[in-house]
């Protein structure tokens, strides 16, 4: 911008304030308001339309079973996302948040790398790699709930013998046994068989399917135990503390496996950042990274292994973790 220029946008600003301060014209207010109005109009439709996707979707879902495809396998993703992060979204408004954060910030990388193939690659690796983390995240939150409940089941085994349901009333009389996360789901198994009329199987299948698989093993044997009881008959729950202890050492052993891998990956990476910002500071080298096709290519390539590296390491973690959560 030369001298001139700069003295008429500065002339025009200020002439534009004083006609407003003069006038009492709100400008910028009655364009905020219309942007909002629009905004919040925009947000209404999408809500509706997301709304009616979720009520058609859950629909065919009861009468078609759903293929196992990418679509089944994103959407599975996503929904354990949102459950082990307890977001207040239905798959569909996760979907549209997630496009509309895709469009704003491949917008922002355009304006940077002017190139939308190029950005278009940054902006997937970078969503990949976001992606990636996320799961990574609900994974030692799924690692946690596995240990609450393993540790329920190792204080209810051993005083089943005088029935299940006393066993867990006792275990409940205490706030420390069971984790606060829990006690809710197994409180409400005690109200179900004593004051709303359940069975005590259908009680306990609904305290599994709201535990998960890993407390499979124990509503099986509960099931076996509260209808067929005989002498001797409650030992049967001890096994399921022994299984408890060999996954526990299991799980460590994975645990400090993943956690060297990551701490591995994450210090290669900052290596290589740092030596390339380091490299910025010689200015032929700059000028080539940041403002030639090939340099923006090359920083494309580099961001793009990076995300994918670390998608790639999260999900052979992914198949070698989850044990006993996983049918």
């Amino acid at each position: 911008m030369n001298t001139p220029l700069v003295t008429s946008l500065m002339l025009g600003l200020a002439g534009f304030i004083l006609f407003n301060a003069v006038f009492g014209v709100k400008f910028f207010q009655g364009l905020g308001g219309y942007i909002l109005e629009q905004v919040d109009t925009l947000a209404e439709y999408l809500g509706r339309y997301n709304t009616k996707r979720y009520v058609d979707r859950v629909k065919r879902e009861r009468i078609v079973k759903r293929k196992e495809n990418i679509y089944a396998k994103y959407n599975r993703l996503v929904e354990g996302l949102i459950l082990d992060f307890n977001m207040p979204f239905t798959l569909e408004s996760f979907t549209s948040i997630l496009c509309i954060c895709f469009a704003i910030v491949m917008l922002l990388i355009v304006l940077f790398m002017k190139s939308v193939t190029l950005s278009v690659l940054i902006t997937v690796s970078i969503f990949i790699g976001l992606l990636t983390f996320f799961v990574m995240q609900s994974r030692a939150i799924q690692a946690e709930r596995l240990e609450q409940i393993m540790d329920a089941e190792d204080v209810i085994c051993p005083l089943a013998r005088e029935g299940v349901l006393v066993a867990i009333k006792k275990v409940m009389e205490n706030d420390e046994y069971i984790s606060p996360a829990l006690r809710p789901y197994f409180q409400q198994f005690i109200d179900n068989c004593e004051n709303n009329g359940y069975s005590f199987k259908q009680a306990i299948q609904l305290l599994n399917r709201q535990l998960g698989p890993k407390f499979d093993n124990f509503a099986k044997k509960a099931i076996v135990f509260e209808y067929n009881e005989r002498k001797g008959m409650a030992d049967i729950f001890l096994d399921i503390v022994d299984e408890n202890a060999v996954l526990r050492e299991i799980n460590m052993k994975k645990e400090t496996i993943f956690r060297k891998m990551n701490r591995s990956f994450l210090m290669k990476t900052a290596v290589i950042v740092l030596f390339f910002l380091y490299a910025l500071t010689v200015q032929d080298f700059r000028e080539f990274m940041l403002y030639t096709d090939a340099g923006k290519m090359i920083n494309t390539v580099m961001i793009s292994v990076v995300c994918l590296c670390f998608a790639r390491s999260q999900v052979l973690q992914s198949s070698m973790g989850g044990g006993g959560d996983k049918k």
